[in-house]
């Protein structure tokens, strides 16, 4: 009977076995396919998936066909979802992007003839700046969420930050310290500013938030976690690092270092200091509370004490950064450290008292820095090379291509190389220069040196659904201008004089831009006139129009600087008659800009404000969501700081914004010079006065979209 017994229970558990591998080959990938049957559902059906080992621990993946079907092989979620994206780009012709997607049906799928499989360099491919959480996700709901992480899987991003719905983490925890809803609200900072509040630097602006807005996050961000998990998209979230509310000190007894003002005059939050006792108390309240809501599974946190200048006078870096990873290892073993290598964060000093296998640095600056060479692979940190490239979600075409490709190779190869763990894409905003994107995290899958003018021909296929000769010539020129890699500092793109506070010999539109145009704008206007000149091939493809009017927009932008040039010279020469037939010029290229951009929902100031609309569900939390866009975008915060350095570092070439403000202050500037040439005591015009102004009215903003002739006539007179 026992033996009997014995045999049944091995043949049951066989049966199980058997059962678990063909459910788990069932089950394999299916949030891939998901992806799949979201994007692109004339595929779904025909893909196939497998489990592969990895190859030497680098993630991998196959493509081949199996049984008339496309079959994926893969280490992982990450590695399928790379995989797909491939045969999309390489085979199909198709890929999706933040500046709209080509990824309509194929009239025949196309055969795999032999074999590839791909083997990543990196076990890291990192996304997402805290910046560009708030300049372009701020409203986001969670069909947009979704969207975003079926495109960061594509690419194969395996590790993202995640910050969403950390108000409710900080305020269960001052309750547990005895703060009233009001005080912890006065905390909290509002929808469209987050990102400076976790990073230490200000509390409460753009609030008070509602405990509606709240616990949206909160369950925003637990649908969030979810999708990445099944996508295998590990969440960075936000550690404690000892920022506190500067309220606390008034209630409790605790050592603090204050960390004065940020840029514009922000009230920065205290650091705590780390061999207070209460430091490792309020640590262990917040991460148990971010247990409770996110759950237990988290490894990697974010968190920079003494971030953009913060004070730590007073205290022992080395020990404060030691306890701040204790702190963070007691709750959760294991986990990793992530840093922002951003000027001269993280420290020597910080590193020294650092578990470094337990650390990462985010190196952000690639394309105008080498600290990883500079500090010797940050004193052999584990570190991921990155690049900013857009600050403020500005608008701009922009982007050291070659460089990248370049600076990723040199970093692998260099001595610092077993440091390198991976490549990643930091932008403060996200909306703009697809092509820097596409390439960064596509050099996570390369190990040998990309050549990017080789490589362009490629992007353009899957950009665009084909290529043509025409094309091939813009984009090779486009490559030699807006997107080549001179050895020259640049925050950001090149700005629109159109969007700047009117002034007289403008050197930037934001306190660290510039105007500058570092390439031959003549050689840029000739890649925009082939590349409108391809139009009849890509009539009804969405990334081609939208790349027009971009390209467009920046060839007018272009032309702005020169007839602003011609409005200061009039000023100075005194002369009423240029600078009025100047100025009507200048207007008249705004008002050019502003129905251009019309025509585009990636280029409309409704659009932002639609979905800060969305994002409120209750009149309070849609009138405050509204009220931070439009603040953000212009002068930014505090209000009582009417020089604030921050107006303008978000400004946008937008329809609805250049035709409402920027027109506007540049009507009144033109009445104020004309003033002065006859009374230099003319009064000057309170341009922080107008940008407030127009963040409390109710308008809209709604496009008065051209027809397809008057766009075609339109962008034809501006590239003739």
């Amino acid at each position: 009977m026992n033996h009997f017994s014995l045999k049944t229970k091995s043949f049951l558990v066989a049966l199980l076995t058997i059962g678990s591998f063909f459910s788990l080959k069932a089950q394999t990938y299916q949030s891939v396919k998901q992806i799949a049957e979201r994007r692109v559902p004339w595929l779904a059906s025909s893909l196939s998936f497998s489990i592969i080992p990895s190859d030497n621990w680098n993630e991998v993946f196959e493509l081949s066909m199996r049984n008339n079907k496309i079959h994926i092989g893969a280490s992982s979620s990450s590695a399928a979802s790379s995989a797909l994206n491939w045969y999309l780009k390489y085979y199909c012709n198709r890929s999706m992007s933040h500046f709209g997607d080509n990824l309509s049906s194929v009239t025949k799928l196309p055969v795999i003839k032999q074999k590839i499989r791909i083997v990543s360099p990196y076990p890291v491919r990192y996304a997402l700046n805290y910046c560009t959480i708030n300049y372009s996700m701020s409203f986001y709901k969670w069909e947009d969420w979704e969207r975003e992480l079926d495109w960061m899987a594509l690419n194969g991003v395996n590790l993202m930050l995640a910050p969403v719905g950390m108000e409710a983490v900080w305020q269960n925890t001052l309750r547990k310290l005895g703060y009233s809803e009001k005080e912890t609200l006065d905390f909290i900072a509002g929808p469209a500013f987050s990102a400076w509040w976790l990073m230490g630097n200000l509390e409460g602006w753009g609030g008070p938030v509602s405990q509606n807005f709240i616990d949206q996050q909160a369950k925003l961000q637990q649908k969030i976690l979810k999708r990445m998990k099944e996508l295998e998209i590990e969440p960075l979230m936000h550690g404690f690092y000892g920022m506190i509310p500067t309220s606390l000190k008034t209630k409790m007894d605790i050592k603090v270092i204050e960390q004065g003002k940020w840029a514009g005059g922000f009230q920065r939050p205290d650091f705590l200091l780390t061999e207070d006792p209460a430091f490792s108390k309020l640590a262990d309240i917040y991460y148990n509370e971010m247990k409770t809501l996110y759950g237990r599974e988290l490894r990697y946190f974010g968190g920079d004490p003494f971030h953009e200048g913060g004070s730590s006078k007073g205290t022992d870096v080395t020990t404060s950064a030691a306890a701040i990873q204790k702190v963070m290892q007691d709750n959760f073993p294991g986990s990793t450290w992530v840093l922002q290598g951003w000027q001269e964060n993280p420290s020597p000093k910080l590193l020294d008292g650092l578990n470094r296998k337990k650390t990462l640095v985010i190196e952000l600056f690639g394309e105008n820095t080498n600290n990883w060479e500079k500090r010797k692979g940050y004193n052999g940190t584990p570190f991921v090379w990155s690049n900013v490239s857009n600050f403020g979600e500005k608008n701009g075409l922009y982007g050291k291509l070659q460089r990248f490709a370049d600076e990723v190779y040199r970093a692998k190869n260099s001595q610092y190389g077993t440091f390198l763990k991976g490549v990643g894409i930091i932008p403060e905003g996200i909306y703009n220069n697809p092509v820097t994107f596409d390439l960064m995290l596509e050099l996570g899958w390369h190990k040998e040196r990309v050549d990017v003018k080789q490589w362009i021909k490629k992007y353009q296929a899957f950009r665009y659904g084909k290529t043509t000769p025409t094309l091939e010539k813009a984009w090779q020129l486009l490559l030699e201008t807006a997107y080549s890699s001179p050895d020259i500092y640049q925050e950001g793109p090149s700005e629109s004089i159109f969007c700047a506070r009117p002034g007289i010999d403008i050197k930037s539109v934001s306190s660290w831009g510039t105007r500058k145009r570092n390439y031959d704008p003549a050689k840029f206007k000739e890649a925009v006139k082939l590349f409108v000149a391809a139009s009849n091939d890509f009539k009804d493809n969405e990334t081609y129009q939208v790349d027009k009017i971009d390209f467009v927009r920046q060839l007018q932008a272009n032309i702005g600087d020169e007839v602003y040039l011609e409005m200061t010279d009039a000023i100075k020469a005194k002369d009423a008659v240029k600078f009025k037939k100047s100025s009507d010029k200048f207007q008249q290229l705004i008002l050019q800009q502003d129905s251009l951009l019309s025509s585009s929902k990636y280029f409309s100031l409704n659009t932002w404000l639609k979905q800060a609309l969305n994002f409120g569900n209750t009149a309070e939390d849609k009138a405050n969501a509204i009220k931070n866009a439009k603040i953000q975008i212009t002068y930014w915060g505090p209000d009582y700081n009417a020089a604030t350095d921050l107006h303008e570092y978000a400004h946008k070439e937008w329809s609805g914004l250049l035709g409402s403000l920027y027109l506007s202050r540049w009507k009144k500037f033109t009445e104020q010079e004309l003033a002065k040439m006859s009374d230099p005591e003319a009064p000057i015009v309170d341009y922080f006065k107008m940008d407030k102004a127009w963040t409390e009215d109710q308008e809209m903003y709604a496009p008065q979209q051209l027809s397809d002739k008057q766009l075609n006539d339109l962008i034809n007179r501006i590239v003739k």
